[in-house]
């Protein structure tokens, strides 16, 4: 697995979202260089489409509240049908494993928010895994941002 580390990441608000406001909407995009193993955190009232490459290598993020809770709401692209099954299990596999480390990146770049407002650490966060292959078609909890923060950083 791999571990976060805060140099390597890039933090970019957009939108004229602030370090604090607005909780929502308040939507992440992140995305990374396979070359260097850098990451790029955009956060902003919308995503970041533009920043999306080909391959769907993504994390889409937001803050979701419905009647009875806040939550964080992921949204991961296994596949449309254009991977067979062993190449989706593939990248099923690579998402979960650095899941992680999104996580911790997301939680470490978005610290201010998470100072002003320290209910979200104990906010849900649910993964959406998108696939056409129904084995891999999944909503999971990821626990809280809690189990995402300082420690996890090297």
């Amino acid at each position: 697995m791999s571990t976060f580390n805060p140099e390597k990441l890039s933090v970019n608000f957009i939108n004229e979202t602030t370090l604090t406001q607005p909780v929502i909407p308040r939507r992440y995009t992140l995305t990374h260089s396979d070359v260097t193993g850098e990451l790029f955190l955009d956060i902003g009232t919308n995503f970041a489409w533009e920043k999306i490459n080909p391959t769907r290598d993504e994390v889409l993020g937001e803050w979701r509240l419905d009647e009875h809770c806040l939550w964080f709401f992921i949204n991961i692209y296994i596949d449309q049908g254009e991977f067979p099954i062993d190449a989706a299990r593939k990248r099923n596999e690579i998402f979960k494993r650095e899941l992680p480390t999104a996580l911790t990146a997301i939680r470490y770049g978005d610290r201010a928010l998470f100072t002003a407002h320290p209910y979200l650490d104990h906010a849900p966060i649910l993964i959406q895994f998108n696939s056409q292959h129904d084995s891999l078609k999944t909503l999971e909890n990821w626990g809280t941002f809690k189990h995402f923060t300082e420690p996890n950083v090297r």
